[in-house]
């Protein structure tokens, strides 16, 4: 729930049944005991009834049970975790990511800096829920997904979500639902495309730009790694319990996921870095209201509805890929990461066919000075960078403090602002970056008539703020239009960190 809303606004989205706020808050009622997402078809509860949460977990702590007709957890996610940097926005990230389950509350508060308690104090405070009952809620969410959306036996559902037994599993859902997950399965339309595999839909806001984020990772896609086209992408992935594999398309006006795991206990971890790497918990006609209030960006606008900021599904792997493509173009960087992966990526079998993962930080820190060419000092800081992450003396996550991943980053050797900043708007999620030393950005900065020198360009970003990072989207979009000149950068230094590329060269994963 946003904290800039009053109840006053709240009340007018769930008396409108506004859409836009689906995921954003729940809306709870004390003379029914149920909770609503806003679009609910129900009659709208009278204000004396009501209370707002951030969360269905606060709802729920509060002994609400979730609305039969409108399932508040089918929504999306709520956008303010990538909003907001604080420690609430960073621990959601975290639980999404299955952290609880894997290493539990004193593993996510250790993450975060702090004790289990006092973390434990912080989020009840902030979003009514601790975070036992936040990871409880996310896995109850995977469960209605996986049991409407597959054909997995129930006790395959209760593991796949992260529960310990089927009993918790069946009293969670129960609790949560006020059905059993026989009742809740009976609920689904239609049969999953295949019964013997994984084919999630995963919801998202409208507008969306489909086409647009195939074409950001077809032109990227790593052979043997990774393929794209105009409707789909899929990709290998290395997960905390085994190597996955999973495809996005979008089909008949909704985006499925499919995916063969080695262990089904990945699923919810697979589910939201899918989320994650489309941006599907954006809200677009908030950034696109935002952006087109500028003349210079009206046009684009509404000409790329639902623009979304690309995601990453490995933070490691994503800071090897940018490193790698500094002051080459994106087909060069592609060829060099496609040899470095030939020659060192894992080869394993999923569901009876033969896959490459990336190769691992401690494989490129061995041997990627074999492989890798150009010059020397991009070498040694590329598999300096590995061996940093493979030891544990650098760590990269999505629940990372932004400004304090951008010190760490800028403190290694190799690695500038656009290295830093870059990484972070794909890792974090942060929507509020704008890379001014980008050459292919100024480009498009210069097309749409805004000032293109990197220091007359962050000063006019300033009004696009907090959505900077989508205002570098459009950018780069517009960046293929018509030719403009734009001035050259300043040359590379010499002293380790990455330099502005040449203006016939474009920074690698744009």
């Amino acid at each position: 729930m946003s904290p800039n809303m009053t109840f006053d606004e709240r009340y007018r989205a769930i008396s409108s049944r506004d859409v836009r706020f689906d995921g954003q808050f729940v809306t709870a009622v004390r003379s029914t005991g149920i909770y609503c997402r806003p679009s609910c078809p129900a009659k709208t509860p009278k204000e004396a009834n009501v209370t707002f949460f951030a969360t269905s977990a606060a709802a729920h702590e509060a002994g609400y049970r979730a609305c039969k007709r409108c399932l508040p957890e089918a929504a999306p996610g709520s956008p303010d975790w990538n909003l907001r940097g604080d420690v609430a926005g960073r621990a959601m990230r975290l639980i999404a990511d299955g952290v609880v389950e894997r290493e539990g509350v004193a593993g996510l508060a250790a993450r975060l800096g702090y004790s289990s308690r006092h973390l434990t104090r912080l989020l009840a405070a902030e979003l009514g829920a601790g975070p036992l009952a936040l990871a409880r809620a996310h896995r109850a969410h995977t469960a209605r997904l996986l049991l409407i959306g597959t054909d997995l036996p129930v006790a395959d559902v209760a593991f796949s979500a992260g529960f310990s037994s089927v009993r918790q599993f069946n009293e969670t859902v129960r609790e949560v639902y006020e059905m059993t997950p026989s009742e809740l399965r009976s609920r689904r339309r239609g049969v999953p495309a295949d019964p013997t595999g994984i084919d999630l839909v995963l919801p998202y806001r409208e507008p969306f730009d489909p086409a647009g984020l195939f074409a950001w990772m077809g032109v990227r896609a790593l052979a043997g790694v990774e393929e794209g086209d105009a409707t789909s992408f899929a990709r290998t992935l290395r997960l905390p319990y085994g190597p996955a594999w999973f495809r996005l398309s979008h089909r008949e006006g909704r985006l499925h996921l499919e995916a063969k795991l080695e262990s089904l206990a990945d699923l919810s971890t697979l589910v939201a870095r899918a989320r994650r790497l489309f941006d599907l918990d954006a809200d677009p006609l908030a950034i696109d209201e935002a952006l087109s209030r500028h003349p210079e960006l009206a046009a684009h606008v509404r000409a790329e509805p639902g623009i979304r900021l690309p995601g990453t599904a490995d933070p490691h792997e994503l800071l090897i890929r940018a490193m790698v493509g500094q002051q080459i173009s994106v087909a060069a960087a592609r060829t060099h990461l496609t040899r470095l992966t030939d020659a060192l990526g894992e080869r394993v079998t999923i569901a009876g066919e033969q896959r490459i993962l990336f190769p691992t930080m401690a494989a490129i820190a061995e041997r990627g000075a074999e492989i890798l060419t150009g010059p020397a000092a991009r070498i040694r800081a590329i598999t300096n960078a590995a061996r940093a992450l493979a030891e544990g003396e650098l760590t990269l996550t999505s629940g990372d403090d932004a400004a304090a991943q951008r010190a760490a980053l800028l403190a290694m050797p190799g690695i500038g602002p656009w290295t830093a900043d870059y990484v972070r708007m794909r890792v974090t999620g942060d929507p509020d970056v704008i890379l001014t030393g980008d050459v292919a950005l100024r480009t498009g900065a210069a097309r749409a008539g805004i000032p293109s020198e990197a220091r007359e360009l962050a000063a006019w970003a300033a009004r696009a703020a907090p959505w900077r990072s989508y205002l570098s989207m459009h950018l780069w979009r517009l960046a293929a239009g018509p030719a403009v000149a734009v001035p050259a950068p300043h040359p590379a230094s010499e002293d380790g960190t990455d330099a502005v590329p040449a203006p016939d060269t474009e920074q690698e994963n744009r």
